[in-house]
């Protein structure tokens, strides 16, 4: 770990890559500071207090939601919007062929989601401005704040969405992640301190040790989870072309048990945002007091859809982006076959049973992680990292896990350069 870190800073397209990142997310932090004029702090701050659903929701945009920053939004409407282009590819033929165009099609794909990002944020925008009209100031109007505060989301929005696109292509990891890593991170000192509150307050100390022992244990979890595979033994017969030999070699394919990583459980969190968000814009009273009863944050009724959606995604992330009869078809065309199972169809059905196996391992082991925070507080009491819950803890090993992956590929290639100079 330490030689890596060193690399980092001793190898220059990594050092540019690092620095590059940091200053993004300077940038972005300091527009979670800004504040929209209208809305009474101190009333948001109040709503914000609690360790209920708006505080799981202003986790994922760093704090920036509970000052009602002009970057409030965060990456969220970019990513409803990746998840609604990845449904749409697979309902309309016509946009799954442009994806497959090589990299034009690709780009084009990618403007699409830009274009509909901004359309969200802009719909999400004044449906918040809307829902915290009851926290403005006396002397604010109403209509003209909703105006002004929608507009100004929207383009924070598109400017955490451009960020994050550049951060991909210029820094390190993909740009998105790392922004709601590093959100998740800025909200700890947070937890913290409300912690050290529930235990000046009275709450056992014992109770928040076994806590914190749980997440520790809760990490490795995860940790081992992300890394875990099945490995699928191939065989490639020799074969001849000219006067040298080739294949003879046994090899494997490694097929993970989490294909989608933490994108199955950021997209369920993204979806669950949306009842939030509209219930809030009507700010009707029986619906207020049914969603505080049956969609909090650790209501059974949340959880139950939340696994549902962990579910839906993992296996839809999976059917998109692993394709055994291609994988079938490829190992037949080098002359492989898969060891003790025959050619063709065969072969296709064994690896959709192993896939299909492997989901349904992965996506329960997604829920289980979700779920354990939320159980833990509730047995021991202490409530301040419930915001934090196994959503934020899997998406920051994942994402840790993926920089360090990003620089040993970075290490690997510099070895190799030196080798071929």
């Amino acid at each position: 770990m330490l030689e890596k870190l060193r690399g980092v800073f001793i190898i220059p397209e990594l050092r540019r890559r690092f620095l590059f990142s940091l200053l993004m997310i300077g940038l972005v932090r300091f527009g979670t500071h800004i504040a929209i004029p209208g809305v009474d702090i101190v009333a948001m701050t109040q709503a914000f207090s609690g360790a209920g659903l708006l505080g799981f929701v202003d986790l994922f945009s760093g704090g920036a939601l509970s000052k009602f920053s002009i970057l409030a939004l965060g990456i969220l409407p970019y990513i409803n919007a990746s998840i609604i282009m990845q449904l749409m590819m697979v309902v309309w033929p016509q946009l799954k062929e442009i994806a497959q165009e090589g990299d034009g099609g690709r780009k084009q794909i990618a403007q699409y989601t830009r274009y509909l990002a901004v359309l969200i944020a802009v719909v999400q925008g004044m449906v918040m401005s809307i829902g915290f009209r009851s926290v403005l100031l006396p002397n604010v109007s109403v209509p003209w704040f909703v105006v002004y505060a929608a507009v100004t989301l929207a383009a924070g929005s598109t400017l955490v969405m451009w960020v994050s696109e550049i951060m991909t292509e210029h820094g390190l990891g993909n740009g998105a992640s790392v922004l709601i890593f590093v959100g998740i991170v800025a909200r700890m000192p947070f937890y913290v301190s409300t912690t050290y509150k529930q235990i000046y307050a009275g709450t056992h100390i014992i109770n928040v040790l076994a806590f914190l022992i749980i997440f520790l244990f809760l990490i490795v979890g995860i940790v081992v989870v992300q890394e875990a595979e099945r490995k699928i033994p191939v065989q490639y017969a020799k074969r001849i072309v000219g006067r040298k030999m080739y294949g003879g070699q046994s090899t494997y394919i490694p097929l993970r048990l989490i294909q989608g990583g933490v994108l199955p459980i950021i997209f369920a969190s993204a979806v669950l945002q949306f009842p939030v968000m509209i219930t809030g814009m009507f700010n009707v009273a029986s619906i207020n007091t049914f969603m505080s009863h049956f969609y909090s944050y650790d209501g059974v009724a949340y959880n139950l859809l939340f696994c549902f959606l962990i579910f839906f995604f993992s296996y839809f992330y999976t059917a998109i982006s692993f394709n055994p009869t291609e994988l079938a078809d490829n190992i037949r065309k080098y002359g492989g076959f898969v060891v003790g199972v025959r050619l063709g169809r065969p072969t296709v059905e064994y690896l959709e049973k192993i896939i299909g196996r492997l989901t349904l391992v992965g996506a329960s082991t997604l829920a289980v992680i979700a779920l354990v925070p939320v159980v833990t507080a509730n047995v021991t009491h202490v409530t301040a990292f419930l915001g934090l819950g196994g959503t934020a803890l899997l998406i920051m090993v994942g994402v840790a896990m993926d920089l360090i992956k990003n620089v040993d590929a970075h290490l690997v290639a510099r070895r190799y350069e030196g080798i071929l100079r």
